[in-house]
């Protein structure tokens, strides 16, 4: 009895270990390849703000950060470095700045969701027509599936 108790817990502790990292892994192993740099200033166009990610905000821990500089412009939004690798990554627009879950809660009937975020590193999100970035202020990367706050660029 002991033995198959044993056995049940140990095999258990090996299937959500597994279970767990492939919920980590799955993303990067599904993302689609990073455009290159001659298309994405394509599809920039002219930037018309410019901000920075930062790995030291208040709710960014080693599994939940962002690092690198923003680029917005009218048609699309180019985050220039990399992303902690997740499921479910959204791109928020926020018209004010925020760096916890908290605030991001607080203030996310006042944004605008651009858009899904697939890659993580260099990544490209192409912006509808009838958002307009100057009236925003702030870049938010938000992992729906676990309601957790990624990062945060402040470019205006």
């Amino acid at each position: 009895m002991k033995k198959c108790l044993g056995l049940f817990v140990s095999h258990g502790f090996v299937g959500v270990i597994g279970f767990t990292l492939g919920l980590y892994m799955l993303p990067i192993l599904i993302a689609p390849p990073v455009l290159p740099m001659e298309q994405v200033r394509d599809m920039l166009g002219e930037p018309e703000f410019t901000g920075q990610f930062k790995r030291d905000l208040k709710d960014s821990d080693f599994l939940h950060w962002g690092e690198g500089t923003a680029h917005v412009s009218r048609t699309a939004i180019f985050l220039e470095g990399e992303l902690a690798p997740g499921p479910d990554y959204k791109l928020y627009l926020s018209p004010q700045y925020l760096e916890t879950e908290a605030d991001f809660l607080r203030l996310k009937s006042s944004m605008v969701r651009v858009g899904d975020i697939k890659t993580f590193t260099n990544v490209i999100v192409p912006m509808s027509k009838d958002i307009n970035p100057s009236g925003f202020n702030t870049i938010v990367v938000w992992c729906e599936t676990f309601h957790q706050f990624i990062t945060a660029a402040k470019y205006r």
